[in-house]
Formats: C-alpha cells, structure tokens, sequence
C-alpha cells in the first residue's frame, strides 16, 4: 500500500474518531437535559401535589395560581397562605418523592413569619447509613408569608447515576477508538521500520557485493601463485581468505534470497526429487565441512520421490544438518530417519545439540531471532537459516515440527506429502 494511501486511511480514521467522540458527548449532554427537565418536571408535580394535600388536611382553600416556583436548579419554593405542621410536610415530601422515582436526597426548610427567618426543617437522606448533614443556606422569599423550601444538593449525582448506561457505553465506545488509534499508530510504526530493514538489506548485500566478488578472485589467484603454494603457512592463509569469504559470500546470499522471497513471491520448480539420494548428498557436503560429524540415516521409505524443488530441498536438509552440528558442545551425533507415513514421507532428525528451551523453540523459526544462549552467540549467523526453512515448507505445504529439550537436543519433523 502506497503511503499517500495510508496517510488518507489514517486522516479518515481520526477524522471519524473526532466526529464520533463529538457525537457521543453531544448525545451524552441531551440526555442529561432531558433527564434533568424530567427531573424537574416530576419534582414541580410532586410539590404541587404536596402543596394541594396539605391544604386539604387542614382545610385551605388551595391558591388559583400555581404555588410552585423554581428558584434555580436544585432549590424550589412553595407558597402555602396558611399555616402547617413540619413533620406533615416531611412526610408527603418523601412519600411524593418516592412515588415519582425521585430516589435522592434533600433537605427542607420553612418561613418562620415571627422571627421572619428560614427554619431549617430536615435533612432527608433515603439512604439510613448516611449520616445527616448540616444545612445549606436557604434564601428568604419576598411577599411571602407562609412557605417552605426543598433543595436537593445531590441532583447531579442523581442525574448521572440514572445516565450509568450512556455514561459507560460513550466510555467503551471511547476506550475502543482509543485502541483503534493506537492500533493504527503501532501499524505505522511497523511499515517504517519494515521499509528501513528493507533498505538496510538490500544496500548492505549490495554494497559488500562487489568487494567481496573482488576478494575472492584475488584470493584464489594468489592461492595458485607458486611463492603461495610453496610456502605452506602462507597457503593456509590464503585458504583461510578463500573460505571466510565464500562463508560471508553464503550468508549474503542468504540475506539477499530471503529479502527477495518477502517482497516476491518465489516460485518453485518442482520436479521428481530421490528424497534418500538427496539425504545423502547433502551429507557428503555437509561432511566436508565437518569431518568429525557423526550421521546415520536409516530408510524405510515406500515411495522414494517427492514432487519438490530440488535446489531448495538440498538447502531445507543442509540447514537442518548444519544447525545440528554447529549447536552442539560434543561429538556432533546426528540420525536421520526416513519412513512412510500414508502417501506422505517423513524425514525425522534428531542430534544431541545443546537444545532449545520452550519459550524460545517457538521463535525459532522466526526471521533474525537467535535464542540467547551461550553457544548461539559464539556461532556466527544472522537467524535466517530456520526462517528459510519455514518459507520453503510451507510454499511446498509441508509440516514441520520441532520439539527440543535443553541439554539433550532437538527433533525436527518434516512431513512431505
């Protein structure tokens, strides 16, 4: 994907994230008005209704006008005309208050038209572990002689608690953009630096390239030079030249094949392959190499060829075996088993390596990742051998599995169909 590309994807995603979060505070904000003029609506009804039960307890004649007025939005006042009784009016408040749903606290408050002062009332808490708290200020009404007050300190709390659904559903929604976000920011970051590493390897292999082609030509021309090939110490340099650099020369090789493979798709030339003539093929190589190696290899194969790519599956038998012999602190024993297993065959190579611990086997097949292990870091690499090995299996849809005990060594599985 283009980057021009990207950037527009991640442009319309955080466009979408603001538009959203700007949505859900919208609709969070009217809900809670209209929670809030509901909240006023039943308050208005349940001290008119209040008020009207009062008058008809002591028999008053009930006002034309309606005596309700809210003064601001937690205090109203209710003009009564008449006198009455404080512990009456706590009663029809909370049972009025109940009825509506009005499940909150308040606190109270009556003119005293002797002292022409507020008498404080109640604090009336629904909650009976509550403690009771000390009044608040109460305004005195002008040109009113009978009435109380109601405010309600906790309305907002009250108001929210009843919105605990919309509250929670804009924070997950919220949470979730957030994630979202951080998803497309991780992405980002991963396409930069997988564009540097392909850069990194593609101009490293190239640059070292060419003076290394050039070592190498001077290296074998001064090793057929008389004065080298007389003198055997300078002989033993110069091959030591030779084969150093066909080493760097393989694990360029490498580098360049698996960059390749990870932009292009390989393609495979698959042919009959003798599984058995390839094994020991390989063996022959690998045993210059190491002449001290051990290797047995026992054969009970029915069907002796697979359809393969020849060149790939020399080099999938080569890694194995080299890695075999290159993690391993004693004589290198190696055995091989070849069998049937159905119509597929199975190649089974267990070695008596230093091993592999659980927590890294399952990265070993992973690009560039070399366990932390003492003998690992003495032997040069660049972790790419078993991540070759997993990229040929499967563009061949092999299984491979590895199972390893430290200390004791490792068995891979290679099951061919």
């Amino acid at each position: 994907m283009k980057v021009n590309k990207v950037k527009v994807i991640v442009l319309a995603g955080i466009a979408a994230f603001i538009g959203i979060i700007a949505i859900q505070v919208y609709w969070l904000k009217q809900a809670f008005d209209d929670e809030e003029k509901k909240f006023s609506q039943n308050i208005q009804v349940s001290l008119l209704e209040v008020a009207n039960e009062i008058n008809n307890y002591y028999g008053y004649t009930a006002p034309h006008v309606n005596p309700v007025s809210k003064i601001s939005k937690d205090y109203y006042i209710v003009n009564m005309r008449n006198d009455f009784d404080a512990k009456v009016l706590e009663l029809l408040l909370v049972n009025k208050f109940r009825a509506k749903g009005i499940n909150t606290n308040f606190e109270y408050a009556i003119y005293d038209c002797e002292t022409e002062d507020m008498l404080y009332g109640s604090y009336v808490t629904l909650d009976k572990k509550e403690a009771a708290k000390s009044s608040t200020y109460f305004p005195k009404a002008q040109n009113l002689v009978y009435y109380f007050a109601v405010r309600f300190p906790e309305k907002a709390s009250f108001i929210y608690n009843s919105l605990k659904g919309w509250i929670i559903l804009c924070i997950v929604m919220i949470v979730t953009l957030f994630i979202y976000l951080y998803a497309i920011f991780i992405i980002l970051q991963q396409q930069k630096y997988a564009a540097l590493q392909k850069d990194f390897i593609n101009n490293m292999t190239h640059e070292f390239k060419t003076p290394l082609a050039s070592i190498l030509i001077a290296s074998n021309f001064l090793s057929r030079h008389d004065a080298i090939s007389s003198n055997e110490k300078l002989k033993q340099y110069s091959n030591i030249i030779i084969e150093q650099g066909k080493k760097l020369d393989s694990h360029l090789e490498k580098i360049l094949s698996v960059a390749k493979n990870d932009n292009n798709p390989l393609q495979l030339n698959k042919e009959p392959v003798d599984i058995a003539e390839a094994v020991n093929k390989t063996i022959d190589i690998i045993q210059l190499k190491y002449p001290e190696a051990v290797i047995m290899v026992s054969n009970s194969l029915d069907k002796a060829t697979i359809e393969a790519d020849a060149f790939h599956f020399y080099n999938v038998i080569y890694n194995f075996l080299d890695n075999s012999i290159k993690y391993c602190d004693d004589k290198p024993a190696i055995k091989i088993d070849l069998k049937s297993i159905g119509n597929a065959a199975e190649m089974k190579i267990t070695d008596n390596g230093i091993g592999i611990a659980p927590r890294h086997l399952k990265h070993a097949f992973e690009k560039f990742y070399r366990a932390p292990e003492s003998k690992k870091l003495a032997v040069n690499g660049f972790g790419l051998g078993l991540y070759y090995v997993k990229k040929i299996c499967e563009l061949h849809h092999w299984k491979l599995n590895a199972e390893s005990t430290p200390g004791e060594g490792t068995v891979i599985t290679l099951t061919m169909c």
